[in-house]
């Protein structure tokens, strides 16, 4: 229910920004990408108030809260006075003018949603895994099975969106559809509230930030200290000691020795440890110092899925341009540009399936390996198929600018193409999210430690921010450098007039170049190794990387 809000906004936020608020394609793209961007950044302050003080209950239900406000006073302020004059906001009649205390709520609006849905987020996903032991193996492999349904939930709760939503903002009745999108956040909300009682809750850790600290200036501390090599000497607290940092203790891997150092007991140490206590600032636990090196271990692999994120947010913004500058009609019916998308939400439900029940045992019984592809194996076959999108993107772009009108005022619906030939690009952008962002849900819960489980989560978010911030960048750099002597550039306001395949090839190209230092990247990386409950050495099963 919050995602089919949320879409009910997002999904055709750049025709309302063109079509009720007067901007133009590329500055209403690059707003779209800033607003999308700034929501998923949201999510780092979310997991931040989750981990450290909150909890993941109560984090929820505050920016549930909050995207709640934000929907009510963006369906006000259309409702009152952005849609003027009555019956504007539709391809045939443009909205007028606004003034700054108009435009100042309605962005204070949609960035109230930004914060409320990008602090919720990564903590749903989180709170969702909570509800599952690992430690069981029935609840553990429900856990795995959780993040594929859990991605399936949002994108089927965005069809309805994608489907009946934008129809009616397409013609013009976005107070309709914003009201219907409020009206779905408060029943997401009071829905949560209900089940309080049936959930597991975990107490937060405690500040990160205060715990990273600690480790790097103990570390410095002990810049001339001799270290063993095998590493058998650093500290380790005892029992339920250690769930200061977590409910489990995280074993010692090689790697990042000057970390290592926080964790070297001197002999002044030594002797203060008949009382029982240590200072952290100057002794550090191995699996404090391990909970650093795990996020320095997966920094590279989280800047390598950003590109991708850059692919995706196109589907948001230009493929619905794109769109809107086909033939989108059939017989007297006309399709809104933005409910293409519908077609990357059944891709992904067809592609969850087909990977869960089809691709995942044939692979699993053919490297005789139960848990089949590794997480960053699947994140990996996304990338190769987000560079086949944008060539499928570029290649469409080709032809719909081969029976597109040049001298049309409006080029809406100027093109003899059917919009129905993106059916391809969206499938094919379907099926990368079920590797990529599945598979990124997934690493990053998994191979967060313990403290920072919501953290883990918000890295996948912030991945998809920082993808829109870079395709924002991407398209002013793009029109600086194209629209020179006269020439209108890639990204016209005017489509036809402009060459949006080659900002399709350039992606497709960057990527390819993306997936050669991810592929670097993966082969580095080594998986986080816990110690589980009961004192076992749980080792993940799959820390042998295979790319």
């Amino acid at each position: 229910m919050a995602t089919l809000a949320f879409f009910g906004v997002g999904v055709n936020l750049v025709l309302f920004l063109t079509r009720v608020l007067g901007q133009d394609n590329a500055e209403a793209a690059n707003n779209v990408s800033k607003w999308t961007g700034t929501v998923y950044l949201f999510s780092l302050l979310g997991a931040f108030l989750s981990d450290s003080y909150w909890g993941r209950y109560k984090t929820c239900a505050i920016f549930q809260a909050i995207f709640v406000i934000g929907l009510v006073s963006l369906s006000l302020s259309t409702s009152i006075f952005l849609l003027k004059p009555k019956g504007c906001g539709d391809e045939q009649s443009p909205c007028g003018s606004h003034s700054a205390f108009q435009l100042a709520f309605f962005n204070l609006s949609i960035y109230l949603i930004a914060l409320g849905n990008g602090g919720y987020q990564p903590n749903i996903a989180t709170f969702g895994a909570d509800q599952f032991d690992e430690e069981d193996p029935i609840e553990g492999y429900s856990k795995i099975a959780f993040f594929s349904y859990f991605y399936l939930a949002l994108n089927l709760g965005s069809l309805f969106s994608n489907t009946v939503l934008g129809y009616f903002e397409n013609e013009g009745m976005w107070a309709i559809g914003f009201w219907a999108s409020t009206g779905s956040a408060i029943l997401a909300l009071v829905l949560f509230l209900y089940g309080t009682p049936r959930y597991r809750h975990f107490e937060p850790k405690g500040n990160p930030l205060s715990r990273f600290s600690q480790v790097l200036v103990a570390a410095t501390r002990k810049l001339k200290v001799e270290m063993m090599p095998s590493g058998e000497d650093l500290f380790e607290l005892e029992g339920k000691k250690c769930s200061e940092y977590g409910d489990r203790k995280i074993l010692h891997t090689q790697g990042f020795k000057f970390l290592d150092r926080a964790a070297v007991i001197t002999q002044k140490e030594f002797n203060q440890m008949d009382k029982d206590t240590h200072n952290p600032w100057h002794l550090c636990t191995v699996t404090q110092v391990e909970e650093v090196k795990c996020i320095l271990r997966l920094l590279p692999i989280w800047l390598c899925t950003i590109l991708y994120s850059v692919v995706f947010t196109q589907m948001a913004s230009l493929f619905v341009e794109q769109g809107a500058a086909m033939k989108t009609t059939i017989s007297s019916f006309h399709i809104p540009p933005a409910s293409m998308s519908s077609f990357d939400i059944l891709s992904v439900a067809a592609f969850i399936f087909i990977y869960k029940r089809v691709l995942d045992p044939l692979v699993a019984l053919r490297m005789n390996n139960a848990k089949g592809l590794t997480e960053l194996q699947r994140m990996g076959i996304g990338l190769v198929i987000a560079i086949l999108a944008m060539v499928a993107a570029g290649v469409i772009e080709c032809f719909r600018l081969k029976n597109a009108k040049t001298d049309c005022p409006n080029c809406e619906g100027s093109s003899s193409l059917s919009i129905f030939w993106q059916i391809p690009q969206y499938v094919l952008i379907g099926a990368s999210e079920v590797f990529m962002y599945v598979g990124q849900l997934e690493f990053f819960n998994g191979q967060a430690p313990d403290g920072i489980k919501s953290f883990g989560s918000a890295l996948c978010m912030t991945s998809i921010s920082l993808g829109n911030y870079v395709s924002s960048l991407l398209v002013t750099i793009v029109m600086r450098f194209s629209a020179r002597d006269n020439m209108p550039g890639w990204i016209p306001s005017n489509l036809n007039k402009g060459h949006l395949d080659h900002f399709y090839f350039l992606l497709a190209t960057l990527t390819t170049v993306d997936l050669m230092v991810y592929i670097a990247c993966a082969k580095w990386y080594k998986y986080i190794k816990f110690e589980g409950k009961s004192g076992d050495n749980n080792a993940n099963e799959h820390a042998e990387l295979r790319v």
